[in-house]
């Protein structure tokens, strides 16, 4: 027993990881070629899916750029057209209300002009009916002054030059 603790204490100190050289070659062995498979195959693998990972994140970026910039454009062009578009509207707003006014006061022009119109052809009526009111009384004022003055003077004033110079005089001692 005591040669066998020697041996391990033997070899303990020879190995410091306390396992048989054979096997720790055999693991350095296999760990170098498993370093040496996975260098040429599996590192050139995840290189190509990590660079082209890395193309397609940053050509993402770029076409998500390019199409923020498209869009910043797009909706400048937009408040352009909007900021056109309210123009002419103002514009055609204000036209319609000139042309409200004008028409307007057009209408209010005709309206006057048409009332003128009315009022002259009923001053003129009125005028033309006075006119013949005014000849018939002196007609029936000339008759009646007649009669009355034929009984007041107790002769007959049927001369009609007589008659006339009368009802001109009377109707002159009226008006004055």
């Amino acid at each position: 027993m005591m040669q066998s603790a020697l041996n391990l204490a033997a070899e303990a100190t020879t190995n410091p990881i306390g396992l048989p050289w054979g096997e720790v070659a055999i693991a350095a062995i296999g760990f170098v070629v498993l370093l040496v498979v996975l260098q040429k195959f599996a590192w050139p693998m995840f290189e190509k899916a990590y660079s082209a990972r890395t193309a397609a994140i940053e050509g993402g970026i770029a076409q998500a750029a390019s199409a923020q910039t498209e869009a910043a454009a797009a909706l400048a062009e937009y408040k352009q057209q909007l900021a056109g578009a309210r123009e002419e509207a103002a514009k055609i707003r204000e036209d319609a209300r000139s042309q409200a006014q004008a028409i307007r006061d057009d209408l209010l022009a005709q309206a006057h002009a048409e009332t003128e119109r009315i009022a002259a052809a009923g001053r003129a009526q009125l005028d033309a009916q006075r006119a013949q009111i005014v000849a018939e009384l002196r007609g029936d004022l000339g008759r009646v002054s007649v009669e009355l003055a034929s009984k007041v003077v107790g002769e007959s004033l049927e001369d009609d030059a007589r008659q006339r110079r009368t009802v001109e005089r009377f109707l002159a001692e009226l008006e004055s």
